[in-house]
């Protein structure tokens, strides 16, 4: 029984997020998606980071105040990628890349944790993407670990010796698959009722796989090329985030 229950969960998860028209724009969680426990719940886990960030944002930006530039440029980038839906064929939804991977190399993950909050706020206000209520989970799953997922793989591809344009490559794929990964497990703890969330998180995974696993590695490509165009270019804007403690 339990075997034939799976089929119905994957092609349910993929209806849900296919005729949905606010679950289905680019994956970031719509209001009245998740129950207000969960809406609480998210926030709760979001504001520390989001503090963390902004401690951290007034240091460096004390220490170099050419630092808010940066952050802004990076935060334009990651808006901008963020807004960029592409469709999902086998299950009628949207898939974005995210740009958090790339940040969190350039400003450090805890920083990154500010501008993509900043980001989903715009783009709930004036591009009906995502909601305001689920900014919390919004905010987890492609600010914290989006970041700090894309930030500890480059930290530990630099520590086994690898390539740098390796490492930027295998940070913004991991913070990709990272960000789409939670989002499913939000859904499926928010969304399962009776249901098994173990299960509708599986299900809900693999309705994004068709296009999240090579436009991950698509991502991953566009950061390790970006990276390696600001290295060349202007290799002393990475000196001075060395200085503030960034890689």
């Amino acid at each position: 029984m339990r075997k034939r229950t799976i089929p119905w969960l994957i092609v349910s998860a993929i209806l849900a997020v296919g005729v949905s028209p606010n679950l289905s724009l680019a994956m970031h969680i719509a209001d009245g998606i998740l129950p207000v426990p969960w809406v609480g719940l998210w926030f709760l886990i979001a504001l520390p980071f989001l503090a963390w960030g902004l401690h951290d944002l007034r240091v460096r930006s004390h220490q170099a105040p050419h630092f808010k530039a940066l952050v802004g440029l990076t935060g334009a980038a990651v808006f901008v990628l963020s807004c960029m839906p592409i469709p999902v064929p086998v299950a009628g939804t949207c898939s974005h890349m995210c740009g958090t991977g790339l940040a969190s190399i350039l400003i450090g993950p805890t920083i990154t944790v500010v501008i993509a909050s900043v980001g989903l706020v715009f783009q709930a206000l004036f591009l009906a993407h995502g909601g305001l209520t689920t900014l919390g989970a919004n905010i987890v799953s492609m600010g914290v670990v989006g970041a700090f997922a894309g930030y500890g793989v480059f930290r530990l591809a630099l520590l086994v010796r690898l390539p740098l344009f390796v490492a930027t490559l295998l940070a913004g794929i991991f913070s990709d698959w990272a960000t789409y990964a939670t989002t499913s497990f939000e859904l499926a703890t928010g969304l399962a009722a009776d249901s098994s969330p173990k299960m509708l998180f599986t299900a809900i995974l693999l309705a994004f796989v068709p296009t999240q696993l090579p436009l991950g590695l698509l991502e991953g490509l566009i950061s390790a090329m970006a990276y390696r165009f600001v290295r060349a270019r202007r290799p002393e804007l990475l000196a001075a985030l060395q200085k503030g403690n960034a890689p």
